[in-house]
């Protein structure tokens, strides 16, 4: 790529990025300030998925929410019980205005680093050329981050039916909603209407939650949710959906007693994953490989099989999550400017932002004893720690996996209050390689929530101080 400030004449860029989301803007600002001249493309909104549908809007409905919980525990610390109504359409509105605040921000950001920023559907003609409408760009780079999509089964169309890309942007809380799929986005999502006042259901195909999470986090994981009032219907088929005037009827096997059950809702959240954004790229045809599901193939370095076109986020194989994404965006500008770029997919954190919120990195159990490998294992419950007992935060634990014979920390799996911030201790500890030991000899502030961090460390060998 061109030095700083140099002309690259063969060229219009030095790299092009396709789609203007977190992993594609991320690179693009990088490679420009290591002195490359950069285009980008973004076919809907800046910020892409995560700010627009996704990660942003989730979690400003998931903060509001916790107005409703508040409330109910208020009278327990003293308050009187006040009158209190929601209203569905402030919040909306609060989330438009903060989308369009953030759309904004990351037009600023591109601009301030000298990165030339194109609205429209862009696709590769070739190895050296990108078609953005019908403008004709050449790059000796070029990045494709163009994310993800929900993955919608066939089911009759009906505006009571929808995914997470229409979930923010409803009319009216639902009464009564079915998420079908009990993943990470069904369940904050679903977590969000009840915490609300609907009644939610989720059907769900297997017979626990959250697919690759450690089970016993799952399990506890279902088994709160089910006492805050969240219906499950496990190892369930769904068969059919009906529309019906303002109501959607379901039809559904339950798999064990092969029995078919009828219910009826007014909204339906279809969130059973999400398949890589690749449609109109010309991928096949300029000979760009993808595996079985539809991702992109990429080497170490990122390249896909034709070297001078790189592909992150998720499109490509992992976990499709916006830090993941942008993780990678850095590598890939590192690697451009001639750097040793490079992601460890071992301690990328994951967070379900649910009330307690859910949290892990690392190995789980069942992918130890997949994998032969010896381990320990420390627990410890937030009803023994002292800061969640006096907020009344007390259900969950924390759960550490580390080596039998090295003490190294192999994977940390939380749920409890603001998990979601405390596992980056444990994300930075196994970055640097840290043993059980090394957590438990490092002094922790009390009272806070991360002592049973702490605590869970000591208990690998089994001496907790406080259980």
């Amino acid at each position: 790529m061109a030095e700083k400030g140099s002309e690259n004449a063969e060229y219009d860029y030095d790299l092009f990025v396709i789609g203007g989301g977190s992993g594609g803007v991320r690179c693009a600002r990088f490679s420009a300030q290591y002195g490359a001249k950069v285009g980008i493309a973004e076919e809907r909104y800046w910020g892409g998925t995560c700010v627009n549908v996704g990660c942003v809007p989730k979690k400003l409905f998931y903060y509001a929410s916790h107005y409703s919980e508040d409330f109910k525990e208020a009278e327990g610390f003293g308050w009187e019980k006040i009158e209190r109504k929601f209203d569905w359409l402030t919040l909306r509105g609060n989330k438009d205005n903060e989308i369009q605040r953030l759309n904004g921000v990351y037009r600023d950001l591109l601009d301030a680093a000298g990165v030339t920023c194109f609205n429209g559907r862009a696709r590769i003609a070739d190895n050296h050329h990108v078609l953005v409408g019908d403008t004709k760009i050449s790059a000796e780079k070029i990045l494709v981050a163009t994310g993800s999509w929900p993955d919608i089964p066939t089911f009759t169309g009906s505006e009571h039916v929808i995914s997470s890309n229409e979930a923010f942007s409803l009319d009216k809380l639902p009464e009564r909603a079915l998420v079908i799929g009990g993943g990470y986005i069904g369940l904050e999502m679903g977590s969000v209407w009840s915490r609300l006042g609907a009644e939610v259901t989720v059907i769900e195909y297997l017979d626990y939650i959250t697919p690759g999470m450690d089970r016993e986090i799952s399990n506890e994981f279902k088994k709160i949710l089910s006492k805050q009032g969240i219906i499950f219907k496990m190892g369930s088929k769904v068969n059919k959906v009906k529309s019906s005037g303002s109501t959607v009827t379901i039809n559904y096997t339950d798999l064990k007693s092969s029995k078919d059950e009828t219910l009826e809702f007014d909204k339906v959240l279809v969130s059973v994953g999400r398949k890589p954004y690749t449609e109109g790229l010309n991928l096949t045809k300029i000979g760009v490989k993808k595996d079985e599901k539809g991702r992109i193939e990429v080497n170490a370095k990122l390249q896909t099989s034709i070297k001078n076109i790189y592909a992150i986020g998720d499109v490509i194989k992992g976990p499709m999550l916006a830090h993941k994404a942008e993780e990678e965006g850095i590598a890939v500008a590192e690697i451009l400017a001639g750097q040793a770029g490079h992601v460890n997919y071992d301690v990328i954190p994951g967070v379900i932002y649910t009330s307690p919120e859910v949290a892990t990195v690392g190995k789980t159990e069942e992918q130890l004893k997949e994998e032969k490998k010896s381990y320990k294992v420390g627990k410890f419950p937030f009803l023994a720690n002292s800061r969640a007992k006096v907020n009344n935060e007390t259900e969950g634990f924390v759960k550490i996996l580390a080596d039998s014979k090295t003490d190294k920390v192999l994977g940390v799996h939380i749920i409890g209050p603001h998990c979601g911030d405390m596992i980056a201790e444990m994300a930075l500890a196994m970055e640097f390689g840290a043993s059980a030991e090394d957590i438990a000899r490092t002094c922790h502030a009390h009272p806070t929530h991360t002592e049973a961090i702490k605590e869970a460390a000591l208990a690998v060998d089994k001496r907790p101080i406080h259980f």
